[in-house]
């Protein structure tokens, strides 16, 4: 026969630790978020690139503070889906989150690989590589802009990084991207625009 005291004790300790572990994740999230702040202001947009943009839809629309923003506007690919995109950094930067929204389900990226520190790659040279990380998103979560948590300890020193969208949701001719966005701080303060070439 159940003690019925018994279970109650149990039943009251669970919820104490229920609620003890929530509290602890939203404290820890809290310290972590202080952290971790939008990387834009420490991203080299004269110096980014994206290869197989079209010319009238350009990165700029997907990266640039109150572009971003903006819906109506996104980064489109001009050839085929394929979008190879360099960011380089200012300042060396550990990631944390990357954020992509694309509302144009169809045409949402579906496969991204991730590198980091390869600043010259091209579409020959990212099929042959080993990727710091692939991810594989749906429609709903581009379309939200969900947060895509990276695997950190591969992302600490970052200097530049290389998004190779491979292919979208629904086999379409061309890909369409509203917005990057990159989490994480910085390592060091040095800005790297200011090392000078020894030649």
């Amino acid at each position: 026969m159940v003690n019925i005291q018994f279970v109650d004790v149990v039943w009251s300790t669970l919820r104490w630790v229920a609620v003890h572990l929530r509290k602890y994740h939203q404290l820890c999230n809290i310290d972590f978020c202080k952290e971790q702040k939008d990387l834009l202001e420490h991203m080299d947009l004269s110096h980014a690139e994206c290869l197989n943009e079209n010319p009238q839809k350009p990165l700029a629309y997907a990266m640039k503070q109150g572009y971003r923003e903006d819906d109506g506007l996104a980064l489109e690919s001009d050839a085929d889906e394929q979008l190879l995109i360099h960011i380089p950094f200012t300042q060396v930067v550990k990631m944390h989150t990357l954020c992509l929204k694309a509302v144009d389900g169809d045409r949402a990226p579906k496969v991204v690989k991730l590198f980091t520190n390869r600043p010259s790659l091209g579409f020959s040279d990212v099929s042959d590589l080993a990727a710091q990380q692939e991810i594989e998103l749906s429609a709903a979560q581009l379309e939200k802009g969900e947060p895509i948590q990276l695997k950190f300890v591969k992302f600490q020193n970052v200097r530049s990084l290389t998004l190779f969208i491979e292919s979208n949701q629904n086999d379409e001719d061309t890909t369409a991207l509203h917005r990057i966005q990159l989490l994480g701080s910085l390592v060091e303060t040095t800005n790297m625009s200011e090392f000078k070439k020894v030649g």
